[in-house]
């Protein structure tokens, strides 16, 4: 196939031609504030996806968890993520701060609906907002501010495709590949490391990250560093 003669779509008159228009709900389903639903969703997803733009123009997609409520609402057109801990390239950090823009799809597990929100977005040291992060969570050292443009809730029939909540079509993790094998290819490590050992070390290392999220834990740790000196 000779993908540099493709039949492409050039212009939107094109492709209504070939998609039946949306109906009234679908066209009518945004809002620009957090209203109760908005709010109540967040509360309950434990999951997102952040896509914010390079300087260059490229675009970007990082996952981001946490326990339910991980996210939190500021007021009706704001609301703050915690920057937890990570591999510290700071994609998407670097990318707010260049761009200012940001698109977040919200996962509930167990649910096929998702909450799409788009908007602006600035990184934030201000002392009020990372310390209501504290309960569950250690205070993170930033927090992802996002003043919402528009939010809508995306159906379901993606998740029930892929079967996302249905472990019986889950290829077995034998046939799954090796996170830890497309690392030492994609960096260089043959000969130095093996894809079994790089899987272990992974699975060290996000044992040890998690850990450093939970304010618990945290703190019992303080204490006894304290009582030990």
């Amino acid at each position: 196939m000779n993908l540099d003669s493709l039949n492409t779509i050039n212009s939107e008159e094109e492709l209504l031609n070939i998609y039946r228009p949306p109906t009234d709900v679908v066209i009518n389903k945004e809002v620009g504030e957090f209203d109760q639903g908005c709010q109540d969703f967040i509360a309950a997803s434990t999951f997102l996806l952040m896509g914010t733009v390079c300087p260059e123009g490229k675009l970007d997609v990082s996952p981001r968890g946490g326990p339910a409520g991980f996210v939190k609402i500021l007021d009706e057109k704001h609301i703050a993520i915690p920057d937890l801990n990570g591999n510290n390239r700071l994609d998407s950090i670097r990318n707010i701060i260049n761009q200012g823009k940001i698109g977040l799809l919200f996962i509930i597990p167990g649910l096929g609906e998702t909450l799409r929100i788009n908007g602006s977005a600035s990184i934030t040291t201000e002392r009020k907002i990372l310390e209501i992060f504290s309960g569950e969570l250690k205070t993170p050292k930033t927090a992802i501010v996002v003043q919402i443009e528009t939010g809508f809730i995306h159906c379901a029939k993606s998740f029930m495709r892929g079967g996302i909540w249905k472990p019986e079509t889950w290829k077995g993790k034998e046939c799954r590949p090796s996170a830890g094998q497309i690392l030492v290819d994609h960096s260089g490590l043959e000969g130095q490391l093996t894809g079994e050992e790089l899987d272990a070390m992974l699975e060290t290392g996000y044992k040890h990250d998690l850990k450093l999220d939970n304010a618990r834990k945290n703190r019992v740790a303080d204490s006894l560093r304290k009582l030990k000196r």
